[in-house]
């Protein structure tokens, strides 16, 4: 019988890596100079995030104990390619831990390239600073430790370390990062080995496969060096990074990894406390209280309720709405009317504003205006608002869906610009962000309706599961107004907003510009949660542009949700108002 060459190639294949993973262990158990060369002896390469200490190139276990030690307060050191770590544990028990990741390698000779499809990014160098904040803004917003600007730039020219961005075509804004190590420009590695480190992808903003691609740029550039393989420290939790690198070919391997106990690695070595599941803005108040000391009782795991407790002092919370906003405080940001009312007397711009009443008055609101925004008087996360009401017959369906949340409706001016959010707290503006609508970009196989499932679901999975496009009335008529049907295919390239609203709960996303708010819009905000005598707020304002004067204030938020600003010290700044004691 003949054989067959495909199953042949496939059992080749699996041969060659179950050999692979065999040298691996080999490798790793025998000394450096086994290898015909010898690296450099304790080695020790600053990565920026900390020192990546290469283990296996130190000849006892005090000395690597003492170097996992030696850590600057913002860094975070890791020993890698630990060949015995019960040794180095009990050189330090006090000081280290091993860390629970797994180790991946792909043999570079084994891959294969992708043939690339249009994707809505490109990926290069990073080479100037506005690359170097971008990278650091996405490495805070995923709870990753930033790495100095000025280390970045170095990166640009050098050959032992490489540092990739990914640039949206359509914005030109960065949405991803990683960093690679040669191993044999760094420490004269016997292997000539590399590795990958600080793989991020911005959570709001990236387009899918971002991640993947950096990734194989990055092995594809090793390849070309000849280097023999690219290693990867992942989360033993991280399912989904695990799933990726899986399916690229990445094997695991017996290699393992000490850090050392300091608070940015808390989580991993102190056994978590029983808690139920939080929501993301619970949980960041609640991460920061027990960073600090503060007990922190959960009284309702679906409600997000909570308590703090330090001391003699005991605070309830829900998310971000504490007992230090009074009832009233409350009452007069839930009524829209009533805030657009208090926001009045204190000069403030504000859009102009009825309640809906009958259809002659209120055709005629739409006529002196051209264009409205329809919404209930009381409701949050964008519930039954409809944007940009240019018709009789729209004003009439948005009235009735208003009224679906709310018996009384408002019809208010449309100012067109950008959707703002201000954080104040404590009377300082602490974050501020501007809020996009959820659109979909087409692929020319995938209907309207199928790209708003994908785009919901990844919105979803970003925000645990706090973000989603409903599909409703509402995205039906911006689908409606672009001149498609939810069951046309939209064509590649083709975006297509599919929400004018730009509420997270309905899909849209976030984009940090605290460092560029005029300020004329902070002393804005600050005046104006003063006005409603309320500790934390989340204002929206639609603005010309983040940097310019001019606003309008159409909406207050009693309870903004903390977790969207990362990587402004939002949750900080919060517990600092609860438990000033605490602040450092």
């Amino acid at each position: 019988m003949a054989s067959d060459p495909a199953k042949a190639n496939t059992a080749k294949s699996a041969a060659a890596r179950r050999a692979g993973s065999a040298r691996v262990r080999h490798r790793r158990l025998l000394p450096a100079e086994a290898h015909g060369k010898a690296p450099k002896r304790d080695a020790i390469v600053h990565c920026g995030w900390g020192k990546l200490i290469l283990a296996h190139t130190f000849g006892d276990a005090p000395s690597l104990a003492a170097a996992v030690a030696d850590e600057d307060r913002k860094e975070r050191n890791i020993a890698f390619y630990v060949q015995d770590p019960h040794v180095i544990l009990a050189a330090a028990p006090q000081q280290l831990f091993l860390d629970p990741s797994h180790t991946y390698r792909l043999w570079l000779a084994h891959y294969r390239h992708k043939k690339d499809s249009a994707r809505g990014f490109y990926i290069r160098r990073l080479r100037r600073k506005e690359d170097a904040d971008a990278v650091n803004s996405i490495l805070a917003r995923v709870g990753m430790v930033q790495i100095p600007a000025e280390f970045l730039l170095k990166t640009h020219n050098s050959r032992t370390f490489t540092l990739l961005v990914a640039i949206d075509e359509e914005s030109d804004a960065v949405v991803g990062t990683v960093m690679g190590l040669d191993h044999t420009r760094a420490f004269k590695d016997p292997e000539d080995g590399s590795s990958l480190w600080s793989l991020a992808v911005d959570p709001q903003a990236a387009p899918p496969g971002v991640g993947e691609a950096l990734v194989r740029q990055l092995a594809e550039h090793y390849q070309t060096r000849g280097r023999s393989f690219l290693d990867l420290s992942v989360m033993h939790t991280n399912s989904a990074a695990i799933g990726l690198y899986e399916a690229l070919g990445f094997q695991r391997v017996p290699v393992f990894a000490v850090k050392h106990k300091n608070p940015i690695n808390e989580k991993l070595y102190i056994a978590p406390e029983p808690e139920a599941k939080l929501n993301p803005y619970a949980r960041i108040i609640v991460d920061e209280a027990r960073r600090r000391g503060i007990g922190v009782e959960i009284e309702d795991e679906a409600g997000a309720l909570f308590r703090l407790s330090l001391g003699g002092r005991t605070i309830a919370c829900r998310e971000s709405l504490s007992e230090l906003t009074s009832a009233v405080a409350m009452s007069r940001c839930d009524d829209k009317a009533l805030t657009r009312r208090i926001l009045q007397k204190e000069d403030l711009a504000l859009p102009d504003q009825i309640e809906a009443a009958a259809a002659d008055e209120n055709e005629a609101f739409l006529a002196r205006h051209g264009s409205i925004v329809v919404k209930p008087a009381r409701g949050e996360q964008g519930h039954g608002i409809g944007v940009d009401i240019r018709d009789r017959e729209a004003m009439a369906r948005a009235i009735a869906a208003a009224e679906a949340h709310c018996e009384r409706v408002l019809l208010e001016q449309f100012c067109p610009g950008d959707d703002l959010r201000v954080i104040v707290i404590g009377g300082r503006v602490v974050a501020g962000a501007v809020r996009r609508p959820a659109e979909v970009k087409g692929n020319g196989r995938s209907t309207v309706v199928e790209l708003i499932d994908v785009q919901s679901r990844r919105r979803a999975a970003a925000t645990g599961g706090e973000s989603r496009i409903p599909l409703d009335g509402e995205t039906e008529r911006c689908v409606r107004d672009a001149g498609l049907s939810m069951d046309a295919v939209l064509d590649e390239g083709k975006s297509v907003a599919v929400r004018r609203t730009a509420n997270l709960h309905t899909g849209g996303t976030m984009h940090d510009v605290t460092g560029q708010l005029h300020p004329a819009i902070a002393d804005a905000s600050i005046r104006a949660a003063r006005a409603l005598d309320i500790p934390v707020v989340g204002l929206d304002l639609i603005v010309r542009a983040p940097g310019s004067p001019e606003y309008v204030i159409i909406e207050a938020n009693e309870r903004p949700g903390l977790a969207n600003h990362e990587p402004q010290p939002t949750a900080e700044r919060f517990v600092d108002l609860l438990f000033p004691q605490t602040v450092r």
